[in-house]
């Protein structure tokens, strides 16, 4: 092992004294680019994408191009811009002023809504998604770390954040906006149908941001509409596009032009110098016999002797390799096995090295654990390919019976579903026990019920039938989830309910009872106390002295009360029938099994309306579970074997 960083640290000296010998970095200086529009024709260096033209008759820019429902355009300056300096990673300060305009499409009297953006993206083949996502980002496709945008925004999307529909937001790398401003206060409306001026000043030294807006034709306003700290380099690359989005949705047309636009930037860097042996001492003069030769031994040499010490080394490291037993070379100790070097099908799960798992989660570094219970830790993890993975490590504790596992493992990972989240792969190398999943963005369900922000009831709906549809599949195949629960239901960028992180780990006991007693009887089970807490934006377990979520449940059906247990901080937006329905169905779900419990099927039914429901006993059954305590398993949920 020492031979071999020897080996590496020595060539990577013998590079930079090669390199060394070519240039030699000189003052820093400031790299100043400049663009000027004034207005726009189809002879610019202008590359439009998507659903977006070059006006001939008002010279400006119009996304979408025509009278077009959701559809989406992006513009943007057909060359590169340097906006980050890799050596010292500072960011360029740049000014980028233009004026727009957002208005209904001519002859329509639809509700004016949409949005534009200035934004700088990684490259200029990508269109973004249209809708709320205002042509800024495209899950699919884009690398979504690296963009950078502010919105002028003139639809309320309350899944994003949105405040109002007349707001201005910044966005680092997802379309959850870092910071949003509500500009109806600064007496401005930004789809009035008249011509707007946006200023956008950004000091890359002081890390410092500056967004005016105003009337077009007048000077820059004497108050911004935001100003404050904002480090971008983490969301740049050295060389990014810079220019323009916009999108319009569903049963809504809208037109943005810009119609000017001027841009400056300054990056700073290192000028590039010829080394001070010049070229002059190298030239020969023919008719000078006398000219003195160079006394200095030719940088040349130096680098001859440099490769040929390096071949030596490499000659020598080959031959002690050569003479090792075979016994170090086991199967075990190859970093990449000759199953995961043949080619696997598109989407097809596949076994990973445990070299290729370190390696994607930095040797299970501290920084990349999302998670971690008595049974597993839960790694982010970044592939060679740029691929976001999860991974979770299960306890060797955890795991009885390994060829088990890797069986259940396997015939999950067969399935695909819009509602489950993907099982990338699977390493059970070296006593490990390791499960690859697909990464989805916006993190757990617990996380936005319980932590930052409010779902709204329309969201919290959609999820419940998400979930609904997820296990129904999973059901349809003859397989279990086992571990229904908010955390292990996942949103992606369009708050898409995925459930995933499968309840895959059990002992031997609790395996042959799982599999003779409960199975899918408790995934239904547990798909009702997730409703409950969906609905009622509270966790199952109650504080000390209050009863819990599912007994307050019981006892509000009771009373029949059921509608105090809707979350109010969902305000009145909620559809109180589509709530109460949904709440019954969960109650429905924790009934015994041989006393009306459903299967996944039937949930899916009652959720969409296309079955009638049962009436619910009038109070609660005595006994919630049909296995006796007697036998080791809960008489309730609350101690459910994968909680």
């Amino acid at each position: 092992m020492f031979f071999h960083r020897f080996l590496f640290l020595f060539f990577i000296l013998t590079i930079t004294l090669i390199q060394s010998k070519k240039l030699s970095s000189g003052p820093e200086i400031n790299v100043t680019k400049h663009l000027s529009f004034p207005n726009f024709n189809p002879n610019q260096d202008i590359t439009l994408l998507g659903s977006s033209s070059i006006s001939t008759q008002s010279f400006c820019i119009q996304i979408p191009e025509n009278n077009l429902q959701f559809s989406a355009g992006r513009a943007l300056y057909s060359s590169p811009i340097r906006l980050l300096d890799p050596n010292t990673q500072t960011p360029a300060s740049f000014t980028s002023t233009f004026s727009f305009q957002i208005q209904s499409a001519p002859g329509k009297s639809d509700p004016v809504s949409g949005g534009l953006s200035f934004i700088i993206v990684p490259d200029e083949f990508t269109v973004g998604r249209p809708g709320p996502w205002l042509g800024m980002l495209n899950d699919a496709c884009e690398d979504e770390n690296k963009v950078v945008a502010v919105e002028f925004d003139t639809l309320m999307n309350p899944q994003f954040g949105d405040p109002n529909d007349n707001h201005v937001g910044i966005n680092l790398g997802s379309i959850v906006s870092e910071t949003v401003i509500n500009v109806s206060s600064f007496g401005i409306r930004l789809n009035d149908g008249n011509v707007h001026r946006a200023w956008i000043n950004y000091d890359g030294y002081k890390k410092f941001l500056e967004i005016y807006l105003g009337p077009d034709g007048i000077t820059i306003p004497a108050r911004s509409v935001y100003s404050g700290n904002l480090d971008l380099s983490p969301y740049l690359n050295e060389y990014m596009f810079i220019g323009f989005s916009g999108s319009t949705g569903n049963n809504h047309t809208q037109i943005h032009s810009i119609c000017s636009w001027n841009f400056t930037s300054v990056s700073r860097g290192f000028l590039r110098v010829p080394s001070t042996e010049s070229c002059e001492s190298k030239i020969a003069v023919d008719n000078d016999e006398n000219a003195p030769v160079p006394s200095k031994t030719p940088s040349s040499f130096y680098i001859f002797v440099a490769v040929v010490v390096l071949v030596l080394l490499i000659m020598i490291n080959l031959y002690l390799n050569s003479k090792r037993k075979g016994k170090d070379y086991s199967d075990e100790n190859v970093v990449v096995s000759k199953e995961n070097q043949r080619p696997c099908p598109p989407n097809r799960a596949r076994k990973f090295s445990l070299a290729e798992i370190s390696s994607a989660t930095r040797g299970f570094g501290e920084l990349q654990i999302l998670g971690n219970d008595s049974r597993s830790v839960t790694y982010k993890g970044t592939f060679l390919s740029g691929c976001n993975v999860v991974v979770k490590q299960f306890s060797s504790s955890c795991v009885s019976d390994k060829r088990r596992m890797i069986k259940e493992v396997k015939a999950v990972a067969k399935i695909r579903h819009p509602n489950l989240v993907a099982i990338r792969g699977w390493c059970f190398d070296h006593q490990e026990s390791i499960v690859v999943y697909d990464f989805v963005p916006n993190g757990s369900l617990d996380k936005w019920l319980f932590g930052f922000g409010v779902l709204p009831w329309t969201r919290r709906l959609k999820v419940v039938k998400d979930v609904a549809e997820a296990l129904s599949y999973l059901h349809l195949k003859e397989l279990a989830h086992k571990n229904v629960k908010p955390s292990s239901v996942f949103l992606d960028i369009s708050f898409r309910a995925l459930l995933g992180d499968y309840g895959f780990v059990m002992s031997a006991i609790e395996s042959s009872r799982f599999e003779s007693l409960i199975s899918q009887k408790v995934d239904v089970f547990e798909f009702g106390i997730l409703v409950l807490e969906v609905v009622s934006g509270r966790g199952r377990r109650s504080n000390p002295g209050e009863l819990d979520l599912l007994d307050l449940a019981w006892a509000l059906h009771e009373s029949d009360e059921k509608g105090k247990l809707v979350d109010r901080r969902m305000g009145p937006v909620v559809n109180p029938d589509q709530a109460i329905r949904v709440l019954e169905v969960g109650l429905m779900c924790t009934l015994n099994d041989n006393k009306g419990r459903p299967n996944m099927e039937e949930v899916v039914e009652y959720l969409n309306f296309e079955r009638p429901m049962p009436e619910l006993p009038a109070s609660r059954p005595v006994s919630l579970f049909p296995y006796s305590s007697t036998t080791g398993l809960c008489s309730g949920y609350s101690c459910s074997p994968f909680k």
